[in-house]
């Protein structure tokens, strides 16, 4: 309902013929991609496009896309406090908004917006960054970056964009109430801290699995 990417890959939907609980299955690997800032003419707007386009709206928007069984329903008043609340804290939200105001002020202006790769800041954990840093929204044509793994996420697109594992807003975008910050999640250059035992280790760097490993521990100390 509030995440900005899709998940891709070959759902398997054999595996809820039975009256067992339902049953999420991907074939194949696994990945997000990214669509355009605006939908399509005559399309209902969907994940990015539902913090630019109709905001009216918005409520609406999002709780006709939750699959709910008959008799169940969504609590209109929770969907409502979580939007004003990533309004509020969610660093990647607020740059959305800011794009959702430059269309509304000049609706046919060719807008993108960058999601940057690089960081000043050493890769440290749970780094939000200011907004220049996180990403950037530019009119008119953008220069060939040549080889990045920058997101540009264009107002009109003919497909879908796929998002690289290792950029550090992958996990904000796709899952933005677990990071509700706009928290940066895994990255090629987090560094180890320097301790006595890591003095003359070959890597520096944290791998994925050590991220992931540190991330999936329950601590006391942490809400």
């Amino acid at each position: 309902m509030f995440c900005f990417t899709s998940t891709g890959g070959t759902v398997d939907h054999s595996v809820n013929n039975g009256g067992g609980p339902y049953i999420y299955r991907l074939n194949g690997q696994n990945h997000h991609v990214f669509g355009s800032l605006i939908p399509n003419d005559g399309d209902t707007p969907k994940f990015c496009q539902l913090y630019i386009y109709d905001t009216e709206n918005e409520l609406e928007n999002r709780m006709q896309w939750m699959d709910v069984k008959d008799g169940d329903k969504v609590d209109a008043s929770i969907v409502d406090g979580l939007m004003k609340m990533l309004d509020e804290t969610n660093e990647l939200v607020k740059e959305f908004r800011i794009a959702r105001d430059r269309f509304k002020d000049s609706p046919f202006v060719d807008l993108k917006i960058i999601l940057k790769v690089c960081r000043s800041e050493s890769g440290r954990e749970n780094h939000v960054g200011p907004s220049n840093e996180v990403a950037a929204i530019m009119v008119g044509d953008v220069e060939d970056p040549g080889p990045t793994r920058d997101i540009i996420v264009e107002n009109k697109v003919g497909g879908l964009q796929r998002v690289t594992n290792i950029h550090p807003k992958l996990m904000s975008l796709q899952y933005p109430l677990l990071f509700p910050r706009g928290e940066d999640g895994f990255h090629k250059d987090i560094n180890y801290v320097k301790t006595a035992e890591s003095k003359g280790k070959k890597r520096q760097k944290c791998t994925m699995k050590e991220f992931y490993s540190y991330k999936f521990q329950i601590r006391h100390n942490e809400g």
